[in-house]
């Protein structure tokens, strides 16, 4: 589990960056619930953790490609492919992020 820090530090309606293993992962505060996918846009080289919030859906500031903090779906183009979603744990006030190795794992182990 990659450390993201205290729950205090995630106000709703933000997000913050940190390193995953493989790539930069964006964790946001929706509404009081914490989404984490990668932070990079699928369609081109921009960060999502930079974009607008809006309910469950992130805009990419570059060109307003939008992601499902649930799915890591895009919602159409200029995107077509989708970010990888990670688990997110909270423990006495502390976030973790779970990373995930491919994108739709957090779908795929939702479904099982």
């Amino acid at each position: 589990m990659i450390y993201v820090g205290e729950i205090a530090d995630i106000p709703v309606g933000a997000s913050v960056r940190i390193q995953g293993s493989v790539a930069a992962i964006a964790v946001f505060n929706a509404d009081g619930e914490l989404f984490a996918i990668d932070d990079t846009c699928t369609h081109q080289d921009a960060s999502l953790s930079d974009g607008w919030l809006e309910g469950c859906a992130v805009e990419c500031p570059l060109h307003a490609a939008c992601f499902d903090l649930r799915t890591g779906r895009p919602s159409g183009p200029p995107a077509k492919k989708p970010v990888r979603t990670h688990q997110v744990t909270v423990t006495e006030g502390v976030v973790y992020v779970d990373e995930s190795v491919r994108a739709g794992d957090r779908e795929l182990a939702t479904a099982e």
